[in-house]
């Protein structure tokens, strides 16, 4: 079959990757993609929230699956575009419908399903420009640490965590009045801040059957040691230690089935990957977020330890046999360590020629903000490549990622060299 890819980053490039290696996929084409996506695939210069020309290219080109890679579009409504147009709906698009892509397109929305399905999660309280003075007011009783969380899509930074009253006063002030995050922080969600160590579950679903991927953690900070502003993520691993069988099985029950459950229940149209931001608090799991998509760099670890044919996977979510499959991965441990242009995530330039891919080994280099200019391959983005690498043990792992990561680089280039530092002793 013929499958185009949506989206430009890391994400993608490794579906991509894993999606090639399938008996199934004739031709791949990424859209737009980047330029590691280009050197195994064929790249469209297609913007992914172009639906008009998705279509187009999609009818032109016998395109019979469509993989959406990043949650825009599927919160603009993407899956409907195609379904509900008598010439497009032949096409399979694996993503949830638009109201089950508000799980993550509202956090208020994913808040108060968990709440009707006994999910557990944090408390929270929602606030927008109507009732702004009695946010304030509330904030002010917190005692420690206080959440604040843009309600909409803030490219992964919408969340701010503070433990001074006042100056949450002013941000949150500063989310609703100012739309310090656009529309997306016209309402804040205020949450108890829970204190524990997070990690990442996903899973594959056609809305009522579900199959577990590998779990992963990863690691927002900029700064090393878990310091600084918040990223899209600066590395991730796979497997995770305290995450054992016991603990998978408490996930499992708790969280996953009665979200799928939920989903079932609510007729709502799912047929997509459904991501579990958790965090471990006093040995119990609790949600922190839900997102529709994988997530950017855990997909970068998630996916090399998958040994089950991927696109087969997505294929018995339409056909209805997805609950008779099982999932297989590699025993190895998988990490990846995120390059960024100096200055992210705040003001950074693009355009610097990037050397040294030619040179690594044993490692996967999947790109996550990279274009070609002038037959020289340079940054396009603020992370710019995730070196991913399998090991016996997560440190044989990471050892692989760092040696890499040394050899790739660029005017300004940036990595944190501690990745795991938490959990490699």
């Amino acid at each position: 079959m013929n499958i185009l890819i949506i989206g430009a980053g890391g994400r993608e490039h490794a579906i991509a990757w894993k999606a090639k290696q399938s008996p199934l996929a004739d031709k791949i084409y990424v859209a737009p993609g980047n330029a590691g996506t280009d050197q195994i695939t064929e790249n469209i210069d297609i913007s992914v929230n172009d639906f008009e020309a998705l279509a187009n290219f999609s009818l032109a080109n016998n395109i019979e699956l469509i993989i959406v890679g990043p949650e825009e579009p599927l919160v603009k409504g993407i899956v409907g575009y195609f379904s509900d147009r008598e010439n497009l709906k032949h096409i399979k698009v694996f993503g949830p419908g638009e109201e089950g892509a508000k799980l993550e397109g509202s956090k208020d929305y994913s808040k108060e399903f968990m709440f009707r399905h006994n999910i557990p999660t944090a408390k929270h309280k929602v606030f927008d420009a109507s009732n702004v003075e009695e946010g304030v007011d509330y904030i002010s009783k917190i005692k420690g640490n206080i959440v604040l969380k843009a309600d909409g899509l803030a490219a992964g930074k919408g969340v701010i965590i503070t433990a001074d009253n006042t100056s949450a006063q002013v941000t949150f002030k500063e989310m609703i009045l100012e739309k310090k995050f656009g529309e997306a922080s016209s309402k804040v969600v205020i949450e108890e801040f829970l204190d524990g160590i997070e990690l990442s579950v996903f899973v594959i679903t056609d809305g009522k059957d579900y199959v577990i991927l590998p779990e992963a953690k990863d690691y927002k900070r900029i700064g090393e040691g878990d310091t600084g502003l918040n990223t899209g993520g600066m590395g991730a691993l796979s497997p995770v230690p305290f995450a054992d069988e016991s603990f998978m099985k408490k996930i499992e029950d708790l969280i996953v089935k009665p979200t799928i459950d939920g989903l079932a229940k609510e007729n709502i149209d799912y047929r997509g990957f459904v991501f579990f931001g958790l965090i471990k608090v006093d040995g119990e799991p609790i949600v922190i977020e839900y997102n529709v998509r994988m997530g950017d760099p855990e997909t970068e670890v998630v996916i090399p330890r998958l040994e089950s044919d991927l696109i087969e996977l997505i294929n018995s979510s339409f056909d209805g046999t997805l609950g008779q499959k099982s999932v297989k991965f590699t025993k190895e441990a998988a990490s990846t360590v995120m390059l960024v242009s100096g200055g992210y995530p705040e003001a950074y330039e693009k355009g610097k020629v990037i050397t040294g891919l030619d040179n690594v080994t044993d490692v996967l280099p999947f790109h996550a903000g990279t274009t070609k200019q002038g037959g020289n391959v340079v940054n396009n983005g603020g992370r710019v490549i995730a070196v991913s690498a399998l090991g016996s043990t997560i440190k044989d792992a990471l050892a692989k990622s760092n040696a890499a990561a040394k050899q790739i680089t660029w005017q300004d280039r940036y990595y944190r060299t501690d990745i795991g530092f938490d959990i490699v002793k």
